[in-house]
């Protein structure tokens, strides 16, 4: 680039992860201004889990998105997406990963929502708007999403065509637009290709960070099994395929236990689950274990008289009473009438494997 070019400026999307991160550096290296996209669909693993849990007191709590912009110098935009996100999980175009992962229409949809920002960018302030779209991805690196014949169909159908450039992977695909106006070197873009992240790890030496997100960990609760499943069994419990955000919150909070088809059990695991479990026993039946210390469970459905006794039984399965002859509990129905009484706690055996979802 000459001193008479102007300096070309990009948007990068920002996961927190890795790959991110040195995507953005390659680019910084070469002189283009670089700030960061990163979309909230309320679905990410970090942020909830570790800052709930009293249990994970000792483990860094940050949000890796904008640790990573601080490594980078560069500015962040957070933007919600979690409403219209729903489409993309409920009617995924593409269809879903081993769980409910809609990988692909995902990466479609947040690099299609990025080039928007970036064409309105250019539209409004052609001389100081983005010229062109960063991500981290790597070919062969993920099965659905990041595939040699998925990501060609990635950049055209969320409309970035030849202006996204995936510095790590780069050789290994056509040349974009900014490679072939010059605005980066391609030889000094990446070859990286397949699922070992060692190549990116010398990388990260070589350019001096000591510290990032773990490198095989994904960032999406839709790509695990067990929350899935929770998932699955909250669309089957209503009849239909819907969700809200506190719905999305709680399947990733406590013990899900389902003993009838009409209702379930979320039972705090330990003191920061039950605290946070607190915030909703407004909206749910719930049931305290008054004799003993014990988890704050929440009922969610619709459950009659007997089924909330048989909750209370249930719920004393995993307090420190569950050995005892007899537990004095407290139930408070959802309209806020409660009732104190003594229940035998259900033993282990009284609890089917196949009702924890």
């Amino acid at each position: 680039m000459s001193e008479a070019s102007p300096r070309r400026k990009a948007l990068a999307l920002i996961s927190g992860g890795l790959d991110s991160l040195l995507a953005v550096r390659v680019v910084q290296e070469q002189g283009i201004e670089v700030e960061g996209i990163n979309f909230f669909t309320g679905f990410c693993v970090e942020g909830h889990t570790h800052a709930i849990r009293k249990q994970a007191q000792q483990k860094q709590k940050r949000n890796n998105a904008l640790w990573s912009a601080e490594q980078l110098g560069i500015k962040l935009h957070i933007i919600d997406i979690s409403e219209e996100y729903k489409e993309v999980v409920l009617n995924p175009k593409h269809g879903y990963g081993a769980n409910l992962n809609p990988c692909l229409d995902c990466k479609i949809f947040m690099v299609g929502k990025a080039m928007g920002y970036v064409n309105r960018a250019r539209e409004f302030a052609a001389d100081k708007g983005f010229d062109f779209l960063i991500t981290g991805e790597v070919v062969g690196q993920r099965p659905k999403s990041q595939r040699a014949m998925t990501m060609p169909m990635i950049a055209r159908e969320s409309g970035a065509d030849d202006r996204l450039l995936r510095p790590l992977c780069a050789k290994r695909m056509a040349p974009t637009l900014p490679e072939r106006e010059g605005w980066v070197d391609r030889e000094k873009l990446y070859d990286f290709h397949g699922r070992s992240r060692n190549p990116q790890i010398a990388l990260a030496e070589a350019f001096g960070f000591t510290d990032w997100a773990q490198p095989a960990g994904g960032c999406c609760f839709l790509t695990d099994e067990a929350y899935s499943r929770k998932l699955t069994d909250l669309w089957s419990a209503r009849g239909e395929r819907r969700y809200e955000l506190d719905d999305i919150m709680l399947l990733k909070v406590g013990r899900h236990v389902r003993p009838a088809p009409n209702y379930k059990l979320i039972v705090g695991r330990e003191e920061g689950e039950n605290n946070f479990l607190e915030g909703y026993r407004h909206e749910f039946a719930h049931i305290r274990i008054l004799s003993h210390n014990g988890p704050l469970t929440l009922v969610d459905g619709t459950p009659d008289a007997d089924d909330l006794v048989r909750a209370a039984r249930l719920a004393g399965r995993f307090c420190q009473g569950r050995d005892a002859d007899e537990i004095e509990v407290e139930i408070v129905a959802k309209g806020g009438v409660s009732r104190q009484l003594k229940v035998v706690p259900m033993r282990t055996g009284d609890v089917p494997e196949a009702w924890y979802l």
